[in-house]
Parts: C-alpha cells; structure tokens; sequence
C-alpha cells in the first residue's frame, strides 16, 4: 500500500471563533475522506516574535518557528484558510511565513517549502469571500517554490453559509 500524502492544514487567523477556522474544518474532510493523513494546526498555538533580522542575527529562529518548520518539512502539502486583512493577507500568517522561509545552518534553503502542493481557501461575510488575500499568499508561496493548485475556494457572505455549528448549509 502506497503511503498516504501528508498535509498540514491551518488558517492564517488567530481569531478563536475565525470562520476560516470553521472552513477549514470542513475543507479537510475532502483529503481524509481520500486516505490523507491531516494534521490541523492553530498558529495561535505556535506564537512567534515579528519577524526581525535582529532577533534572528542575536538569537537565532525562535523556537516556535523551528517548530512550524519543522512540521511543513514532515508534510508533503499545505491546505490554508486565509481570510483578508485590507485586501491581504493577515500579518500573522505572513509573519509564520517568513520565520519559516529563514535558512538555519545545515539546511537548504527554503527546505520546508520547496516540491511542496499548497490549496488555498478562504471565507469572509463580505461579497468576495477573502479572494483578493488569496492572490497575496499565491503569490509568496509560489515566490518560494510551492507548487499553489490553481483551483481556490472562497466563500462568500460565509455567516450566510454556516449554521451555528460551523456546518455548511
């Protein structure tokens, strides 16, 4: 039996209650139901300083941000739920982004995004459902050499979409 592919999901949201949290609880059945293995990760959970050359040069890549890495590098793929902060994307998601593109010694680069598939998804209350921070991480991951499928989701006016339990209507 072939091994399964391995994808880390996460929304680039902190917020507890973020609808793309609940998005991305539903985008995850598709991969499991085909024999993925998922593991769901909250950035919150990860907390990580601004990125800063300082920090890095003094103190090296925080432990959280080894953390991060180390689980995009044990998976083949990323599914991400982004919503859209002015018409980008959110500072805390970019934030995980360029800790984790930072090279360690002994590492190539960008060793936890290269031959890496990445499927982007994003919901918002508004007309355009967060497309617009889609085009945003698009663009920097496949800036690091994340093959980024070209089909997205967003889904729009998503208070309208889920019931109160975060189930799609």
């Amino acid at each position: 039996m072939a091994t399964p592919i391995r994808i880390l999901a996460f929304a680039g949201s902190l917020r507890r209650d973020s609808w793309n949290k609940k998005v991305l609880k539903i985008a995850v059945e598709g991969p499991l139901a085909a024999g993925a293995e998922v593991t769901v990760l909250d950035l919150k959970d990860l907390p990580m300083p601004v990125y800063d050359g300082d920090i890095e040069t003094a103190e090296g890549v925080p432990a959280k941000a080894k953390e991060f890495k180390a689980l995009m590098k044990s998976h083949d793929a990323f599914l991400i739920a982004s919503p859209e902060y002015n018409s980008s994307i959110p500072g805390g998601l970019k934030n995980a982004i360029d800790w984790a593109s930072r090279q360690e010694p002994d590492e190539k680069p960008l060793a936890c995004f290269k031959d890496k598939v990445a499927a982007l998804v994003s919901a918002s209350p508004g007309a355009l459902g967060g497309v617009r921070s889609l085009m945003a991480i698009r663009l920097i991951l496949s800036n690091l050499m994340v093959l980024v499928i070209p089909e997205q989701v967003s889904v729009m006016k998503v208070h309208e979409a889920l019931d109160d339990q975060g189930v799609l209507k």
